[in-house]
């Protein structure tokens, strides 16, 4: 809640993009800590980030290992490339399409 321009704490962190690396160091750490006994927020402060980053990212990184991160990044690329190709595809036949009923 702002009250008369004031910023709440978690405006004020540092905005930062993390590797996939990272973010699963953290959560490990994450995990640690919990394990310790430390609740959520008090995790989510040591970490630098927001409960709703930390939550984020135990979603979609959460039991993921090192290698198999790698894996799905190689994958990912993999998919925009053939994506870009369809693409590419899709439209030399639209425009041989266009040729061949003779609108051009």
């Amino acid at each position: 809640m702002r009250v008369g321009g004031a910023r709440a704490p978690l405006d004020l962190m540092k905005r930062k993009r993390h590797t996939g690396e990272e973010i699963i160091k953290k959560l490990r750490e994450a995990g640690g800590m919990l394990a310790a006994g430390r609740n959520v927020e008090e995790v989510c402060r040591a970490l630098g980030v927001s409960a709703a980053t930390y939550q984020r990212w135990k979603s979609h990184y959460g039991g993921i290992k090192k290698d198999a991160l790698k894996r799905l990044r190689e994958l990912e690329k993999e998919n925009a490339r053939l994506k870009r190709a369809v693409a590419d595809l899709t439209l030399d036949k639209a425009i041989l399409k266009e040729i061949a009923e003779g609108k051009w």
